[in-house]
């Protein structure tokens, strides 16, 4: 399975543009090869939202403007996409997500993030759906999303899940450390299961963001991004 994620900023004032970008970024993996391409937490729109109200604007149901942006490249290239966006549902109601899109650019599955940060908490509930894992023709890939990673449970269910693979958006704060050797930390319990972690970068509004999207294979280094800048890592896990 050759696996990519997008390390991405996005532009939140336009996330049309963002979009537009995350798609050429998706379809530069996939052409490459990339069976799997897996994009930030909250893609195209930012992280930072005061409240239910700041959000709404942007938020977006599954198959919204993010599926239509990402659909034409997985189907043009036969890869999954998986890309955080913020979901508007039923009654109100708003959740941290993440889209999975198939092959045929169909919509296969949204996962909504199950442990929140503080953060999350200002606009968005917890996640409902349960774990999601689905499965491709070179191995069974799971779902979580940023804050997931500090869940025992989440990490408990991993090492039950017989994933090949975690695609794992996320938007992880720069604490001043190496970021994958915290994940591959977390994922002692689960070392079986590679780590696709597509993180942003950069500062949004007072808060900095690490970069160093990675791959991660038997806790292992495969690729990674620098702390700074948009683009693509690559990697084939045997």
């Amino acid at each position: 399975m050759r696996v990519a994620a997008v390390q991405f900023r996005a532009d939140k004032a336009d996330k049309a543009g963002s979009l537009a970008r995350l798609a050429r970024f998706a379809a530069e993996a996939a052409a490459d090869g990339a069976e799997l391409v897996v994009l930030p937490e909250m893609a195209a729109t930012g992280y930072l939202f005061r409240d239910r109200a700041h959000v709404a604007p942007v938020a977006e149901a599954p198959d919204g403007d993010t599926f239509r942006a990402l659909a034409p490249v997985a189907r043009e290239h036969g890869a999954w996409i998986v890309a955080g966006f913020p979901e508007a549902a039923a009654g109100g109601r708003f959740f941290n997500s993440a889209v999975v899109v198939d092959p045929r650019g169909g919509l296969a599955h949204v996962y909504r993030k199950t442990l929140l940060f503080p953060a999350d908490r200002t606009w968005c509930e917890p996640g409902d759906s349960g774990y999601v894992a689905f499965d491709t023709d070179a191995g069974r890939v799971a779902v979580g999303i940023c804050m997931d990673m500090n869940d025992d449970r989440f990490i408990r269910w991993l090492a039950k899940a017989g994933a090949r693979a975690l695609a794992f958006p996320t938007n992880w704060l720069d604490q001043g450390e190496r970021v994958w050797e915290y994940w591959a930390w977390r994922m002692r319990p689960a070392r079986g299961t590679a780590v696709v972690a597509a993180n942003t970068w950069g500062r949004e509004e007072t808060t900095d963001f690490r970069g160093e999207s990675a791959v991660l294979d038997d806790l292992t280094l495969r690729a990674a991004a620098p702390p700074t800048g948009d683009g693509v890592i690559s990697a084939a896990l045997p």
